[in-house]
């Protein structure tokens, strides 16, 4: 097993990876929108915030060895359900493949970010 770790996505917030690698299959941690440069979540609505936690899955799946083309599945948070359609019209922009996906409202995510997304990928 492998542990991932890049500068170009934010950093854990917590005690766990980035990533971990097992078997040519790479875990991502969940990704919220996180500007790795300045440690903040600039963006205000959830498309600019789905658009960061993108570029981390990202970053995070090249520092892996790996592309959003080859994600298998997508677990996707979202902070108010309502924003389901404008998250949608971000994602369906990076994930072109369509991996499987599940996309759920929790009630809250880290640092009071809209959005987080986490993977599955092969290497």
């Amino acid at each position: 097993m492998k542990t991932v770790t890049t500068e170009k996505a934010p950093a854990a917030i917590g005690p766990y990876s980035q990533a971990k690698i097992y078997g040519g299959i790479v875990y991502c941690s969940g990704q919220i929108p996180v500007d790795p440069a300045t440690g903040n979540i600039e963006a205000k609505d959830v498309e600019g915030q789905t658009v960061q936690a993108c570029a981390n899955v990202s970053a995070l799946l090249e520092a892996a060895g790996s592309s959003l083309g080859k994600v298998i599945k997508t677990t996707c948070f979202l902070a108010d359900i309502a924003d389901f359609a404008a998250f949608n019209k971000v994602y369906e922009k990076y994930f072109i493949s369509r991996p499987a996906r599940s996309c759920v409202a929790v009630k809250d995510i880290p640092k009071g970010a809209l959005v987080e997304i986490e993977c599955i990928a092969e290497i």
